[in-house]
């Protein structure tokens, strides 16, 4: 689907976003995790969720406190330039958008589907340090 056709879907994600806002979080995340977030419909070339929860894979960055964390979006397109990191999880290659990284409350999150290698973990935090030098 091209972009410019592309319709964005405001009005259901609105309705996603208050029943998220107004559940109880009970899940534990930890940094290097990767969480199914519900990242929502957003605005412009800010990354978007998919489906009817409106789902992104995320990497817990950074740990806050039990409600609040810094996560990176992931993404299979493979670009390799100073804005994207790529690498192999689960037996395939994933790509965090370091560009995209931004606050979460932990509500958002909806399932955990593993934990990043502690190599690509490192090198991930290595590439966003360069990138915001």
């Amino acid at each position: 689907m091209e972009k410019e056709n592309y319709k964005k879907e405001f009005d259901k994600w609105n309705i996603q976003k208050k029943i998220t806002h107004n559940s109880e979080n009970k899940k534990t995340f930890h940094e290097q995790e990767i969480w199914f977030i519900k990242i929502g419909e957003n605005i412009g070339f800010e990354q978007d969720g998919k489906g009817e929860d409106f789902l992104r894979p995320v990497i817990v960055y950074k740990k806050f406190s039990k409600n609040v964390f810094l996560g990176i979006p992931l993404t299979k397109a493979i670009k390799e330039n100073k804005f994207y990191k790529v690498f192999d999880f689960h037996g395939e290659k994933s790509n965090a958008i370091l560009s995209q990284i931004r606050l979460f409350d932990s509500k958002r999150l909806k399932y955990k589907i593993g934990k990043m290698s502690s190599v690509d973990f490192a090198s991930v935090k290595e590439k966003l340090i360069q990138l915001i030098r």
